[in-house]
């Protein structure tokens, strides 16, 4: 007589695989859970959304207009980073673009939004786009020092700070308040 046990045959094989199937059901039936909340009832609603819809028309609005200036700057001379005179004329041209920025920021807070999360994200939106501002005006400094260093922004929470603006114009149909991303314009 042989003992079944050890070949897998007696009564403690079919326990053993039984052990693991309750906990393989029980994870499938979670993971379906939530596919089927995240897709069919999970808002889909942007976290940056400004609910005062007019707000954003008019930063867009502001936004388009100063773009527009912005771009109209655009210089398409090839740029030497070995002549110190270039670097200090792209230095006045990224200042100049700047400050096209820095107004239009200017004007699309000055009215802030109605809505209270509007109110209470619009301020730190505001304070990202700062913080790039002097990004750029640090590197203009940069420039006119002599350094052709690329163009560098700070981090947040590992992503560069333009992406974050970015995000959050999106999130409120305003493309043109994102921050611009040509050679330092």
């Amino acid at each position: 007589m042989t003992d079944k046990s050890a070949t897998g045959e007696g009564p403690e094989a079919p326990r053993k695989r039984n052990v693991w199937r309750i906990p393989l059901i029980v994870i499938i039936a979670l993971f379906a859970a939530f596919w089927v909340w995240a897709l069919f009832f999970a808002s889909k609603e942007a976290v940056n959304k400004v609910g005062d819809r007019e707000w954003a028309e008019r930063a867009e609005t502001i936004c388009a207009a100063a773009e527009q200036q912005r771009l109209e700057l655009t210089n398409t001379e090839e740029f030497d980073p070995d002549d110190p005179a270039m670097l200090v004329a792209h230095a006045d041209l990224v200042d100049r673009a700047t400050d096209i920025i820095e107004q239009m920021l200017d004007d699309v807070v000055a009215q802030p939004p109605t809505d209270d999360k509007g109110a209470a994200i619009v301020p730190m939106w505001e304070a990202d786009y700062r913080t790039f501002i002097a990004n750029r005006r640090a590197y203009t400094a940069n420039l006119r020092a002599g350094h052709a260093d690329p163009f560098t922004e700070t981090a947040v929470d590992g992503i560069p700070i333009s992406e974050k603006i970015e995000h959050f114009a999106g999130d409120n149909e305003m493309p043109s308040c994102a921050p611009p991303h040509e050679q330092g314009m």
